[in-house]
């Protein structure tokens, strides 16, 4: 958007209200011409979807958008691409092709990633292998491989905020964070992740901080499992600017974020994913990553494997950027504007015809 933004393209941002204390202006975006529909996150995803859905077609009958862009596989990115597709409108969808290859895991949103890139009539893939899915799928958008722009986002926070060298070696405490929300994650899995940070403070060799989430049941049930433990410290929700931040500082980091797997190893912290199944395997391959669930034995085993054996963790911590180069804003935008351009030539043919 900024990047469209900069090259004068006019443009309206859409603020779903899925969470309410998101920050428009912690993500750069507070000076943008914005609509808040207010349609708040429900316990059920699908509905949720539709509520964006219908307060979107409100607004597009009023002022039609010549291109409606999403991003990932959010309700709100759902309810956007169902509103563009029922108006008849093009969608971009930013992010495409990620794939689990399992629709319970994650559940909803490799459901809803699908169903978006089916309808896309532009798709902007963040990797090869992204793009590969989509070929497999048949999707008939024209597609592009751009990088993700959630690392073009992550180098401008880094611009942002204070210098800081990285240590050579690991300090004797490993400092770990924690992010944990993933709705497949709910109930069980967060307890057996409370269970095991639990233990791992306990036994010492790690300070461990949980950053919570936005999303006050997640969050309550944080507080519940783990308030109590007095080695583990609970962190409010914190803004992009701020985590990132948190993570460069990090040593080790846990989490089942989608984000978070794309940015740590641009940043060059090891991770271990709090899943069974990832859609962005790329962050596995390069080596900064390894996929460990949420399992209590095996998070404390993978933790006190890396405490003990410090050369694969310093082998882990080596950046790359499996993602993108930091490129991709300027890229979307430019292929963007082509496809209308070439959209727009095609309509006066077709009438002058």
């Amino acid at each position: 958007m900024l990047e469209l933004l900069r090259i004068g393209v006019p443009l309206h941002l859409y603020a779903t209200g899925q969470h309410p204390g998101l920050d428009l202006v912690d993500h750069g975006l507070g000076g943008l011409p914005s609509t808040r529909l207010a349609c708040r996150g429900r316990s059920d995803p699908l509905a949720h979807a539709e509520d964006v859905a219908r307060a979107l077609e409100r607004c597009w009958h009023r002022v039609t958008p010549e291109l409606v862009i999403v991003h990932g596989d959010t309700s709100s990115a759902l309810g956007g691409a169902r509103a563009a597709n029922r108006l008849d409108l093009p969608l971009a969808h930013v992010e495409a092709g990620l794939r689990s290859f399992d629709l319970t895991a994650p559940w909803p949103e490799e459901q809803f990633r699908v169903e978006i890139d089916r309808l896309s009539d532009l798709l902007f893939a963040p990797t090869a292998g992204a793009a590969a899915n989509l070929h497999r799928e048949r999707c008939t958008g024209t597609l592009h491989v751009t990088g993700n722009s959630g690392i073009d986002a992550l180098l401008a926070q880094l611009a942002r905020l204070p210098r800081y060298r990285r240590r050579a070696r690991p300090r004797r405490l490993l400092k770990l964070l924690v992010t944990c929300h993933r709705r497949e994650n709910w109930g069980a899995g967060l307890a057996a992740l409370a269970e095991a940070l639990v233990t791992l403070a306990r036994r010492g060799g790690v300070a461990i901080d949980v950053v919570l989430h936005p999303n006050p049941q997640v969050a309550s049930a944080m507080f519940t499992l783990l308030g109590s433990e007095p080695k583990v410290r609970l962190i409010a929700p914190l803004g992009h600017g701020a985590m990132i931040d948190a993570m460069r500082r990090a040593d080790l980091i846990l989490s089942d974020s989608g984000g978070v797997q794309e940015e740590a190893p641009a940043l060059g912290v090891p991770l271990l994913v709090l899943r069974d199944k990832t859609e962005r395997p790329e962050c596995i391959a390069s080596g900064n990553a390894l996929l460990v669930g949420t399992g209590t034995r095996e998070l404390v085993d993978a933790v006190t494997a890396l405490v003990e054996d410090r050369a694969a963790l310093a082998a882990m911590a080596m950046p790359h950027f499996p993602f993108g180069d930091g490129q991709a804003a300027p890229r979307i935008a430019a292929l963007a504007l082509a496809w209308l351009e070439d959209r727009d030539r095609d309509q006066r043919h077709a009438l002058s015809a």
